[in-house]
């Protein structure tokens, strides 16, 4: 069998490398072409052109490599029509990915087309199921509620589990090695996740920086950590200098393993996090949760008219209650945001049984979510 699979940022790289590995471990001899990062490559695949070619995000970063892309995407399309593999596996990265699905849809060509990662049709803008599927014939999904959404609109859809649940966490012994390593004690710890991205920061900083002075406010002894995505850690750096409580902050270029990462959140008592894929990461920690976010005056109407759930926070989503506490959009505001991080400290057990509800159905229990894609992929091929 030949698959040509396409990832187009890191986090679906790690994506391709476990899924490939499962496709190795279920059909040796399998052959791979395609675009990918350092993990699939490290599975045997030799990337057609730089999978960093494709890392971009946001209007003003698109427009000035559109030609590029499209230059990209037609050669790719392309090479996927002449080689006429078994399966063209395209993972994330929808505006590039489904693209190159569709022009080989359109070209005839009898390739059966995988797409990993279900776009959020549940939250927002649920048309994207229907067009997606005229290139698209399978779809691997990442949480349990999603493949009825795909299914009705025509494609065959598998849940394989989320990434998460692989995830290395720290134990409570390193966890104690964290708090006595800064001479934090027992004191209250407080985690604070401002986001990845240059926006989510400037825009999120000065609030979470009042959110956590009102918490310290009421408990002199409560510490803050704040460990860094690299993307933004000098912003941070600076951000944080303008904060009236002073953060632990943890560089990533000083924790190039992620090990004092990985004890930060196993230590905190509570987090404040942007609101993301860090609400799943915080509950295979353990760690309870406040989740805020903001976004700009005309993104806050269009999402809010749009927006097809109660709330945005995938562990009330996956857990199917909404134990944790949210401020999204014009409610994101320091006093209630610094209330309820209190609230959280007091009562933590309140969301101790959604987290761990949560990892479960995400498939913590269960076989790695790559050879679950694999089998999956393997099955409905077959």
């Amino acid at each position: 069998m030949r698959v040509f699979v396409i990832a187009g940022e890191p986090s679906g790289d790690r994506l391709g490398r476990a899924v490939m590995a499962g496709l190795k471990q279920l059909s040796p001899g399998i052959a791979f072409d395609g675009v990918g990062g350092p993990g699939m490559q490290a599975e045997g695949l030799k990337s057609r052109f730089p999978m960093d070619e494709l890392s971009v995000m946001g209007i003003a970063e698109v427009l000035p490599r559109y030609r590029q892309l499209m230059r990209r995407i037609d050669e790719t399309a392309r090479a996927v029509i002449e080689t006429r593999p078994d399966i063209l596996l395209t993972i994330d990265s929808p505006d590039f990915c489904l693209r190159v699905a569709r022009r080989v849809k359109e070209a005839g060509a009898k390739v059966r087309c995988v797409h990993y990662v279900a776009p959020t049709v549940w939250a927002w803008r649920p048309g994207r199921a229907a067009k997606m599927a005229r290139s698209i014939d399978h779809v691997l999904a990442l949480f349990p509620f999603e493949p009825p959404y795909m299914e009705a609109a025509g494609m065959e859809c598998d849940f394989v589990g989320h990434p998460v649940v692989t995830d290395p966490q720290a134990t409570e012994k390193e966890a104690r090695a964290f708090r006595d390593r800064h001479g934090i004690g027992d004191a209250p710890l407080v985690l604070a996740l401002p986001g990845s991205r240059r926006g989510e920061v400037q825009r999120l900083s000065e609030t979470f920086g009042a959110a956590l002075a009102r918490v310290q406010a009421a408990l002199p002894e409560a510490r803050v950590v704040l460990p860094c995505a690299a993307p933004v850690a000098d912003l941070v750096r600076a951000e944080t200098r303008h904060w009236d409580v002073a953060p632990l902050l943890i560089d990533p270029a000083d924790d190039p393993d992620g090990a004092e990462k990985r004890a930060a959140f196993r230590a905190a008592d509570v987090a404040l996090a942007a609101s993301g894929t860090v609400s799943l990461e915080l509950a295979a920690a353990d760690t309870p949760m406040v989740v805020a976010y903001d976004m700009g005056w005309i993104s806050r109407q269009i999402i809010g008219r749009m927006l097809l759930t109660d709330t945005v926070t995938l562990v009330n989503l996956v857990s199917e209650t909404r134990v944790v506490p949210e401020y999204i959009g014009r409610d994101c505001q320091p006093e209630p945001i610094g209330r309820a991080l209190l609230r959280v400290l007091e009562r933590p057990e309140a969301q101790r049984a959604a987290l761990a509800e949560t990892m479960q159905r995400l498939g913590a229990a269960g076989e790695a979510p790559g050879l679950r894609a694999a089998r999956a992929i393997l099955d409905r091929a077959g």
